[in-house]
């Protein structure tokens, strides 16, 4: 495993130093980038060119509601718009401030991610996968592939997917230390489930497939 991903939100803060958090060992960061069908997060641009100026792999993530799966992904699109060398992740949870995002929005969601960009993106989730779909596999998003929040010393998948892609081990103060990196301060850290040669193939693949579609 490899512990070389973070991923953050305006809840970190502006003054966020990249070549810092890669001298660490940081080689991606995931950045939020939407909600809904029109909410951007306000430090989207700022530390997307910071990042990718520092050298880091870029990828973006939309945090899912119970409004039309369809129209979230194109608001999503739309403001990543360069999908140039960008990871796209759909982060599946419950809603602290409204209404969760269904099942059937989640599949409709990825489903025009694929057919837009020729990749499937990646899916974040923990307990609200795990609740929505017991032990059943579902046929639409094992395609994409699995980045697990479990803040504890084991990583349990759901039945739908066979192993991790990601493991999101801590929030930065619950799960398993290390919780702070250098330049960013305690966030959400990630293991990747292979080398460091393996992630930068696998970041990049999507990119690749996307080209080719």
């Amino acid at each position: 495993m490899l512990n070389a991903v973070i991923d953050i939100s305006h809840h970190n803060g502006s003054r966020l130093d990249f070549e810092k958090a890669r001298k660490a060992g940081v080689i991606g960061v995931i950045q939020k980038a939407t909600q809904g069908e029109g909410y951007v997060d306000p430090t989207f641009e700022t530390n997307r060119a910071r990042v990718k100026s520092a050298g880091l792999l870029f990828g973006a993530y939309h945090f899912g509601t119970g409004a039309n799966g369809v129209s979230q992904a194109q608001h999503f699109l739309e403001v990543i718009g360069d999908l140039n060398e960008t990871l796209l992740v759909l982060d599946y949870e419950d809603n602290p401030t409204g209404s969760s995002m269904p099942l059937e929005e989640a599949r409709a969601f990825v489903t025009h991610l694929q057919r837009s960009t020729g990749a499937w993106p990646a899916f974040y989730s923990g307990h609200t996968i795990k609740r929505a779909l017991g032990t059943t596999v579902d046929p639409i998003l094992r395609n994409c592939p699995f980045w697990l929040a479990q803040y504890g010393p084991t990583p349990v998948c759901p039945p739908t997917w066979p192993n991790w892609t990601m493991w999101q081990y801590t929030d930065g103060g619950v799960g398993p230390k290390p919780h702070d990196v250098a330049g960013i301060g305690a966030c959400d850290r990630n293991f990747f489930n292979g080398s460091e040669l393996e992630l930068r193939h696998w970041w990049m693949n999507n990119e690749v497939e996307r080209k080719v579609a």
